[in-house]
């Protein structure tokens, strides 16, 4: 097995330190992953471009499902004109149709928007019908790679979906797993995949320091926080489990 990639999701700009310094091989730039990932700000976008490891922007305009009209297209090609002008790498995109096939139409328009610039299709993926059909399509437009949980709500529990995926998608485009790889669930995960590169937010909890924040509905009781440490064993972790004879 050669050697994974390690890609971090981050949601601010103490996050996207902590991705550079911890040494993820590549960044997710979000906001609000509370609710999965949202776009993050031209100026988060701004900061992270140039980078010294390449970001993929998160193109997401609002929260909720995936189903976008033609407001929520012109949103979407000026965010992605965004992380293109702050120079970063790629966009993360998805888009659906009310039954949860991917809206082929809509994702060609936004590939085409994005041209030249790296491409990952996100977990709209994991409310298909057919992920067969689902693959093909992201093949044909010419992703780069499907993150996804294999349709369950984190991927330690889709195993045998993922190993499935990664048979239909044979090489023509990466199955990236995503939500709930970490520490404790990495080895049991590898050890089932012939996958190249894993999603993680390397994220520990943080308790609010301020109860009358908390209170105001300002924040959580408890928030996520990207950890240099957590990215550095993660790395460790997989170059260990890839130089196992």
């Amino acid at each position: 097995m050669s050697g994974i990639l390690l890609e971090v999701c981050v949601d601010d700009a103490q996050g996207l330190a902590a991705a550079m310094e911890g040494g993820a091989d590549r960044i997710e730039l979000c906001s609000a992953l509370a609710v999965g990932g949202l776009t993050p700000s031209p100026g988060l976008m701004a900061l992270a471009g140039p980078p010294p490891v390449p970001v993929y922007a998160m193109i997401r305009p609002r929260p909720g499902d995936f189903v976008y009209g033609a407001a929520d297209l012109d949103v979407m090609r000026r965010d992605i004109d965004a992380a293109r002008n702050a120079g970063l790498a790629g966009v993360v995109l998805g888009a659906s149709l009310s039954d949860g096939r991917l809206d082929a139409r809509m994702l060609t328009k936004l590939a085409g928007h994005a041209a030249g610039m790296g491409l990952t299709l996100h977990r709209a993926f994991d409310l298909v019908p057919d992920f067969a059909e689902a693959i093909e399509i992201a093949v044909e437009l010419g992703f780069e790679r499907i993150l996804t949980s294999g349709g369950a709500r984190t991927a330690p529990e889709a195993v045998d979906t993922l190993a499935r995926l990664v048979e239909l998608a044979a090489g023509r485009v990466s199955i990236m797993p995503g939500s709930g790889v970490s520490l404790s669930s990495i080895d049991a995960l590898l050890s089932r995949l012939a996958v190249t590169e894993v999603h993680s937010s390397c994220s520990v909890g943080e308790p609010a320091r301020n109860r009358r924040l908390t209170e105001m509905g300002f924040t959580a009781a408890e928030r996520r926080v990207t950890s240099a440490a957590t990215i550095r064993t993660m790395r460790t972790r997989l170059d260990a489990l890839t130089t196992k004879p």
